[in-house]
């Protein structure tokens, strides 16, 4: 038999293996975020607290404090708005009336009205809220690159890397672009793309909703899966011997790491959203926001460490225009309805004590009205909620002044709010990544917000 023509198990030639080349061997479309995750030879952190969960609700656009979550009812109609604001389960604290679900529930979380930074674009103040850092070169619109700072959860995977078929972020169910922009804080930057978080797009509500990426090619089983498996190693010991360069090892990993995603019934059963009681997607709301945020949870329990949400597309919740409205008619009432169902649902499984549930935009929005009868964009005072995870609830945390345009009490950065999120995950302020030189770099400069939790962080 000439040597071309010998047959692997696979029942293909040896020319014919080669023809195809590994793409093609694979047979599945896994995204580039799987390329390369190898150990990142950094050491890990050593902190006696247990790592926790990060689940973050986006609110794209940037919701209005003045409308939300920080009303100012004895301020003129210009300030205060249309709305009325009620009376909540923690004794003192109001929210708007058009939150009666999360009004309900506040005793399970604490409000923060006094974050604030001082940029008003979209794009930096994305970057600055999703990463902890300020955006490398900044300036108006400034797109996505790899000079940014890394996201939460790109970070965790570089410092704490790990290769069971579970990602270290996953983000859904929209991608933040528009047009030629592509919203910065979404992605590793700096450390490149193998540390890129899952970017699942698709409505979770639809029918037909699905994640290629989890899904075996045409007439491929787990099986013929396993098949190709050993054909690639075999044509990876053929190949060892020619090329030992970093890049062949690296496909190595690579490979690894798309067949244990692929094989991984507990990562795929999460998107399996018809597995859950028909109830409990109605407490959710069948609407995108309340599957979205229903994935997100299943998620959670299978081990993703990071999971964004991001509530509509990027400038959902930028009212510019006749924002009562668009806040009574369209974005109020699935938020709380699917925030209220995931607090609820997190504390019944057990899942809540050690899962930050943390909601916020990317800034306010102005204190007075506008000719529009909207609200434009204000960085200096806006709000986080913030639950689980230690977090003391049925607690408001500083005050802003009576228009709600700035902090009155002790003001907290997006660098505070990124490092409450690397010591809830056992990362140590002074940890260090490398930027794209390989220069040492301090990951956050920020400090915790600590009246958040009982006690003093440790």
């Amino acid at each position: 038999m000439a040597l071309n023509d010998h047959r692997h198990m696979t029942g293909l030639s040896r020319r014919e293996a080669l023809q195809i080349g590994y793409s093609g061997l694979l047979g599945v479309g896994l995204p580039s975020v799987l390329a390369g995750r190898a150990a990142a030879g950094v050491a890990q952190p050593s902190h006696s607290r247990s790592p926790k969960t990060i689940l973050i609700v986006f609110l794209t656009g940037a919701a209005s404090h003045h409308d939300t979550f920080d009303m100012k009812p004895d301020a003129p109609r210009e300030i205060r708005g249309e709305f009325n604001p009620i009376a909540t389960s923690a004794p003192g604290v109001e929210i708007c009336e058009h939150l009666p679900h999360l009004a309900a529930r506040a005793h399970k979380y604490a409000l923060v009205r006094t974050l604030s930074h001082s940029d008003n674009n979209h794009l930096m103040s994305t970057h600055h809220v999703l990463t902890g850092n300020l955006q490398p070169g900044a300036f108006f619109d400034k797109v996505a690159s790899r000079d940014d700072w890394p996201c939460y959860s790109s970070a965790l995977s570089y410092l704490r890397p790990r290769n069971d078929g579970i990602p270290s972020g996953v983000n859904l169910p929209y991608y933040l672009v528009e047009g030629p922009l592509t919203w910065p804080g979404q992605h590793a930057g700096f450390l490149g793309a193998k540390y890129d978080p899952w970017q699942i797009v698709g409505d979770p509500q639809k029918s037909d909703f699905r994640v290629d990426a989890l899904t075996l090619a045409g007439g491929m089983t787990a099986s013929r899966l396993g098949n190709r498996r050993a054909l690639l190693g075999e044509l990876d010991r053929q190949r060892r011997g020619m090329d030992e360069t970093a890049q062949s090892r690296r496909l190595s990993d690579e490979q690894e790491l798309a067949f244990s995603i692929l094989t991984s019934s507990r990562l795929a059963e999460a998107f399996k959203l018809d597995m859950e009681p028909a109830a409990v997607r109605d407490r959710y709301g069948r609407h995108t926001t309340g599957q979205s945020l229903l994935l997100g949870r299943r998620l959670v329990e299978v081990g993703v460490p990071i999971v964004q949400v991001n509530i509509g597309r990027v400038q959902n919740w930028d009212s510019h225009g006749d924002i009562f409205p668009t806040l009574k008619g369209r974005l109020l009432p699935p938020l709380d309805q699917g925030v209220a169902a995931l607090l609820d649902d997190l504390e019944a499984l057990g899942k809540l004590d050690d899962t930050l549930v943390m909601m916020l935009g990317e800034f306010g929005r102005t204190p007075k009205l506008n000719a529009g009868n909207g609200r434009d964009h204000w960085g200096p005072c806006f709000f986080g909620l913030f639950a689980g995870a230690g977090v003391r609830g049925g607690q408001v945390i500083g005050k802003s002044d009576p228009i709600g345009a700035y902090p009155v009490t002790t003001a907290y950065s997006p660098n505070d709010v990124g490092a409450t999120v690397y010591h809830l995950l056992g990362i140590p302020p002074e940890a260090e990544v490398r930027d794209r030189l390989g220069r040492p770099v301090q990951l956050n400069r920020g400090t915790p917000i600590g009246p958040l939790f009982t006690g003093a962080l440790a």
